[in-house]
């Protein structure tokens, strides 16, 4: 499978899943997500997949800053329903990195590594999204900003010739590459942004 280029260079995280070690899965539990990972789950690569994927990775940082975060182990709840515009989209990318799940995820064993319910969603908290570890209940508040990386001005029509079947193929390829390289920016260029990602501990 072929993805841009660029998808190398971005940030990767490794979190420890004590299931995938109580299952032989990975030695130590010790699993390592990379962006095309999301985009695998996604099954593609856009702006809401990339503002998802590096807002995980800033918050787990945070909430673990001495160690590998541990999958399954931080609840995470959206300020957003479920259904409300890209919040499904984003509730993936973070099951993906953190193992918290809606209610049909892992039911665990033995009252044991449980990934169901640790989800909520319309919770009334200041950002987008508060990532609490079980473990010490310490919590991150977190949010992506997006405005300050626009698309390029060339997109509108392009996106609506090829949708309508009236771009050829290079206007669709033009289109493609310029969608990537909004993505580029905000991972690679804007990864380490306090104001596009902005996390804060929980009072």
């Amino acid at each position: 499978m072929h993805q841009p280029d660029f998808f190398r260079n971005v940030r990767r995280i490794t979190v420890r899943d004590p299931l995938a070690e109580f299952l032989g899965a990975a030695d130590g539990g010790l699993i390592e997500y990379e962006y095309g990972d999301a985009v695998k789950l996604a099954g593609h690569s856009c702006p809401t997949v990339a503002s998802a994927y590096m807002l995980s990775c800033h918050a787990l940082a945070a909430l673990y800053p001495d160690q590998p975060p541990e999958r399954g182990g931080v609840r995470v709840a959206f300020r957003t329903r479920l259904d409300d515009g890209v919040t499904g989209v984003t509730a993936s990318v973070v099951t993906l990195l953190t193992g918290a799940a809606q209610e049909g995820g892992f039911k665990g064993i033995a009252g044991r590594f449980v990934r169901r319910g640790l989800q909520d969603f319309a919770v009334d908290i200041p950002l987008g999204l508060r990532f609490t570890r079980l473990d010490t209940g310490a919590g991150v508040d977190a949010q992506s900003d997006l405005s300050g990386i626009p698309a390029d001005a060339e997109m509108p029509e392009l996106m609506a010739r090829c949708l309508h079947k009236e771009g050829d193929s290079a206007a669709q390829r033009r289109f493609a590459t310029l969608w990537q390289e909004r993505v580029r920016k905000i991972l690679i260029d804007h990864g380490d942004d306090p104001e596009v990602f902005r996390i804060r501990a929980c009072n």
